[in-house]
């Protein structure tokens, strides 16, 4: 008997009573509690000891196991408005109708928009949509980074205000010309801007054809067909022609809707023609008839055949796990996968995401942040087209019962080679502190650390930020002041953002890896890095996307704990798998690896 059935079992006996957000009010769920009280009870007195001396047994076994503390010491402080330069504050035009697009941003991202090797932050907020008219026009904000610590808006001077009612930013090089490009999306129309080069933007939506109708979420750049330039795959979270808003519930109020109060709707897949404009091939990559309500999605590649894949969260309706056919279609593999559902075959409301080959096998794995007592979910990559969740057996399972996660993401803050797991979290609906409950609007952030079988958190040891509660949603990782430690910027709905500056101590050796693609698209988007360690191999990938309307630093930072890398080796992207690896690596720094060149620099 595995631990996770155990908790299954005691969960389903001792905890049947569970507070849940239905249909816009709040009711007390009862569902098959008299039924497992009347078995149980039917149980003979010997059985029931015996079974529960047998659960405390597998319980205390993996207490044990997750209550080793890290060899590090983790450590993340905030970093001061009034130091930092940044005193941007994101606007959710909430109102008493309660659109659901009010609960939802903001997204984050670290970019270096200037290619100067130091990472700068993008904000997106609200604006003007049907629903909303705010009092004074609102600003996405771009901030500089002046390499000391402090950073400057130039937002207005780089041309990427916005306007709309923003959600999430995707960050990529769509045209390879060395500058990151910055796609918005929105409720309504989402925006492309076009890097310049020369510290401005350009606005190419109509241009380029990507504006695209409704509500979007999450989009990321991949190269889908491997043709060396980067695709845009954009999630649709609600039609066009649909509203956001419910109607009044029982108790006279107003609340957020849950997802099952809208139709799904079919994402967007936009291909790359290289010359600045693309072309929608969602019908003829199959992603028509596949209608969802997704959150986040992370593009990755599951069985190591070259093709890039999409992981997808849904809400209420089965996730998907869209397998790239490599001939330009999609094939949804998410039920036969055994993704799609929670393991009880109920659709859950995924959220967050990401994925990474967190166990070191060379395969990549999954992870879904859901809703509270939905239990999060984390998938081991069974090597023949299967995934095993393993949230129960490794600590994640019950830490996460009260939760409700957005941004998150496998990050190894301590450098120590394991990858560890940082998650923004906060419930949808604020009308939720109205009820007596262990659920709770605002919400703790949370750190767990890989102890290489199990996952334990160090939140408490991590620093104060940790024992506060937000209204967490988008969560970007990045080395801002290029320490080699990697740290946080959080998106707060309604709220300042919380960037986090990452102090873990001692400090371990790492290496920074900034890969550069030539016959591969330039962002290196879906290439494979393997590095050892005294003979021990760890596994990365360049993936695109994850946490939640989010983006990341390019940049890989390969830790190395006490000891030094002894090599490095590159699988680049696409069907060709060219492989290069490199010796005589230095320590503790940032270097560039261009395709083809067998060098570093």
């Amino acid at each position: 008997m595995t631990w996770s059935d155990c908790n299954a079992s005691l969960t389903q006996l001792f905890l049947p009573f569970s507070y849940r957000c239905h249909a816009s009010a709040l009711t007390l769920n009862w569902q098959g509690f008299f039924p497992i009280l009347g078995a149980y009870l039917s149980l003979s007195s010997a059985f029931r000891i015996g079974f529960r001396l047998l659960c405390l047994s597998v319980a205390l076994g993996t207490l044990a196991a997750q209550t080793t503390k890290p060899a590090s010491s983790p450590k993340f402080t905030v970093v001061d408005p009034s130091k930092s330069g940044i005193h941007w504050v994101h606007t959710s035009g909430r109102s008493d109708l309660r659109h659901l697009p009010e609960s939802i941003g903001p997204g984050v991202a670290f970019l270096d928009y200037d290619n100067d090797g130091w990472m700068d932050i993008f904000f997106v907020n609200s604006g003007k949509a049907d629903f909303y008219t705010p009092d004074h026009p609102l600003k996405n904000a771009l901030y500089r980074n002046n390499h000391d610590g402090t950073f400057t808006d130039v937002t207005d001077k780089a041309g990427v205000a916005g306007g709309g009612y923003g959600m999430g930013i995707a960050v990529g090089d769509y045209d390879n010309d060395g500058f990151p490009d910055i796609y918005v999306t929105q409720v309504g129309r989402n925006v492309l801007y076009h890097n310049n080069g020369n510290g401005t933007f350009t606005d190419v939506t109509d241009k380029a054809g990507v504006a695209t109708k409704g509500w979007s979420t999450s989009a990321l750049w991949f190269d889908y067909d491997n043709d060396g330039k980067l695709d845009l795959f954009v999630p649709k979270f609600v039609p066009p022609e649909k509203g956001t808003t419910c109607g009044m519930a029982p108790d006279g109020h107003r609340h957020y809707c849950i997802p099952k109060a809208f139709e799904p709707s079919a994402s967007v897949l936009f291909h790359n023609n290289g010359d600045g404009t693309f072309t929608d091939v969602s019908e003829k990559a199959g992603l028509t008839k596949l209608r969802g309500k997704p959150w986040g999605a992370v593009a990755t590649d599951i069985n190591n055949d070259g093709w890039l894949d999409l992981w997808v969260a849904n809400d209420t309706v089965p996730n998907f796990l869209l397998r790239n056919k490599g001939n330009g279609t999609f094939e949804e593999i998410g039920l036969e996968a055994d993704v799609a559902y929670s393991a009880d075959g109920k659709a859950r409301s995924g959220m967050g995401v990401d994925s990474a080959d967190f166990d070191d096998d060379g395969f990549m794995d999954l992870f879904v942040a859901n809703i509270d007592e939905e239990i999060f979910a984390l998938y081991r990559n069974t090597r023949d087209g299967m995934f095993t969740d393993l949230a129960m057996d490794t600590g994640l399972g019950m830490a996460t019962r009260w939760l409700s996660g957005w941004g998150m993401r496998f990050v190894d803050y301590d450098n120590d080679g394991l990858l560890d797991l940082f998650l923004a979290n906060g419930f949808p609906d604020d009308g939720v502190d109205e009820r007596p409950s262990e659920i709770t609007y605002k919400q703790p952030l949370v750190l767990f650390h890989n102890e290489g079988k199990s996952y334990h958190d160090v939140s408490k040891q991590a620093g104060p930020i940790f024992q506060q509660r937000f209204a967490a949603r988008g969560m970007a990782i990045g080395d801002f002041d290029n320490d080699g430690l990697i740290d946080v910027v959080v998106g707060v709905n309604d709220a300042a953002p919380i960037l986090l500056h990452n102090e873990t101590k001692p400090a371990s050796h790492w290496l920074g890896i900034k890969l550069v693609g030539t016959t591969s698209n330039r962002d290196a988007v879906g290439a494979r890095v393997s590095y050892s360690i005294a003979g021990t191999v760890h596994r990365r990938m360049e993936t695109s996307g994850g946490s939640f309307l989010s983006s990341h630093d390019r940049r890989l930072v390969l830790g190395a704990g006490p000891d030094k890398i002894d090599w490095v080796e590159i699988k680049w992207p696409g069907p060709s798998g060219k492989v290069e690896r490199l010796t005589k690596l230095p320590a503790d720094q940032y270097i560039t690896i261009t395709e083809g060149s067998n060098q570093w620099k």
